[in-house]
């Protein structure tokens, strides 16, 4: 049973949980479809990761975007695990913050997710409403799991 006089005495902290959760879920509805139509067609289909367009920058700039693109990530992933018991998208919050982030394993990871035909088939069918070509599925290599 929830104490009332808990909910009353933190009525500002709960109301602004609500409304990042309503952002997340709107951004996330917005930005799920622009970074899934700015990967490569050919992404997953080499055994090692594509070099970032980011490295083109300046040191400095590479270094701090990095770094705010990674802190952005994991808030998300802290956001979403905090909506797994509040209102709000806690999964699809955790896996924009993931695909943010910067991790080891994340391409073995990301390979893998994408080799589920599942998945590939909604990423591709999100691609195809952007005007994109649909990513080309990847060549798992022995030991890493696959179909």
């Amino acid at each position: 049973m929830i104490d009332m006089s808990w909910v009353g005495g933190h009525q500002v902290w709960l109301l602004s949980l609500a409304g990042l959760s309503v952002l997340t879920f709107f951004g996330s509805l917005i930005a799920l479809p622009f970074l899934l139509a700015r990967i490569p067609e050919d992404y997953f289909v080499d055994p090692e990761r594509h070099a970032s367009r980011l490295r083109r920058l300046h040191p400095m700039v590479y270094v701090t975007v990095r770094a705010l693109k990674n802190l952005l990530g994991w808030i998300l992933v802290l956001a979403g695990v905090l909506m797994l018991v509040l209102p709000g998208q806690g999964i699809l919050t955790i896996i924009m913050g993931l695909v943010l982030s910067d991790f080891p394993g994340k391409f073995a990871l990301e390979r893998r997710l994408a080799s589920k035909p599942r998945i590939l088939g909604a990423i591709n069918w999100i691609r195809r409403r952007s005007g994109r070509r649909p990513l080309l599925p990847p060549r798992m290599p022995m030991g890493e799991g696959g179909h």
